[in-house]
């Protein structure tokens, strides 16, 4: 196995302690030969026990720990990157398990075929699971899960179990070409705030331009806990200034990758589905809530829109630049 490319293991974490600590031991128990592990650490205080395990691993030598005084997901990921020094470079979340195959599933699609840039792997996701009873299964996606404007709310990476194309990876189980970042000058855009949903999806359509295929493999699976604190949840799912990033990531996604139609059908299926809370999202249709939801769903265009304006002059890689000034 000399031939088998190094892969750098990259663990954003915030907020989190002992679902931390066994995600990194299931990490240390891969039977690959050949990789580091980079934990990007921006919780600011560990509990001792905690903080004495990720001492102890750091100065085996068995994970570098890198520790920051900010929150961002996307931020995380791109300051690992510049530290990395794996072929291929695979994100995961700091609340999984792992079987010791993981590393190995995720190379051998590399190895197999050049016109592979990025893998996505299968996540079995608890919520998800437990919504559908877990007996569902899906063979292929539909053609809908192909289409950048309601791509969304078809793609199942839970649930499918043959491996093919796919538009984008779920952030907790994916893993790039080095050369996306390097040759093609890709990064994470830190613009995408709060819990920075869609900042994967943005990423893959830019990957996607690169000609290179995103291909899914159920074979290089974990499961996902979706512990409830922590992780990239730096402000509460519930409070305003989450409602407010939820709806601003959606639009920005649309107002950087999407034609016209494209946008406009993604903006229809976001009303439809988050504010007047029909299937798949069976949300309360009480007046009050729909009212309020609306509220968020105009203000979030707006900040959205206003983030695009900005970007003729402030490309928002903030963290990337205060790291750039070290």
């Amino acid at each position: 196995m000399d031939n088998w490319p190094l892969i750098t293991v990259v663990i954003p974490t915030y907020g989190r302690e002992e679902a931390l600590r066994d995600s990194i031991v299931d990490v240390l128990k891969q039977d690959y030969p050949n990789f580091e592990v980079l934990v990007v650490d921006q919780t600011p205080k560990h509990q001792p026990e905690i903080q004495a395990y990720l001492e102890e691993m750091a100065g085996a030598g068995k994970i570098k720990w890198l520790r920051l005084d900010w929150a961002s997901l996307p931020g995380a990921r791109n300051y690992a990157v510049r530290r990395s020094s794996g072929e291929i470079i695979l994100f995961i979340d700091d609340d999984v398990q792992l079987t010791p195959e993981l590393l190995a599933a995720h190379a051998k699609n590399y190895l197999q075929n050049p016109e592979v840039g990025a893998v996505a792997g299968r996540v079995f996701d608890r919520m998800k699971l437990g919504d559908s009873g877990g007996d569902l299964q899906i063979e292929y996606l539909p053609p809908q899960a192909m289409d950048p404007g309601i791509a969304w709310y078809h793609i199942d990476l839970v649930h499918t179990i043959k491996p093919q194309q796919v538009l984008t990876a779920r952030g907790c189980n994916m893993s790039f070409r080095r050369e996306i970042f390097t040759k093609y000058g890709l990064r994470f855009d830190e613009r995408f705030r709060g819990s920075a949903v869609r900042e994967e999806s943005d990423f893959c359509l830019r990957v996607r331009q690169t000609g290179y295929k995103i291909w899914y493999d159920p074979e290089a699976h974990l499961v996902h806990l979706g512990e409830e604190t922590g992780g990239c949840h730096d402000i509460s799912m519930r409070s305003l200034k989450y409602q407010l990033t939820f709806y601003h990531n959606h639009f920005l996604l649309g107002l950087k990758n999407l034609t016209a139609t494209q946008a406009l059908r993604l903006y229809a299926r976001l009303f439809d589905c988050h504010v007047l809370g029909r299937p798949p999202c069976h949300k309360s249709g009480s007046p009050i809530k729909i009212a309020t939801r609306t509220i968020f769903y105009t203000l979030g265009f707006f900040k959205a829109l206003g983030t695009v304006i900005e970007s003729l002059w402030n490309d928002g890689q903030i963290y990337s630049r205060l790291d750039e000034q070290v």
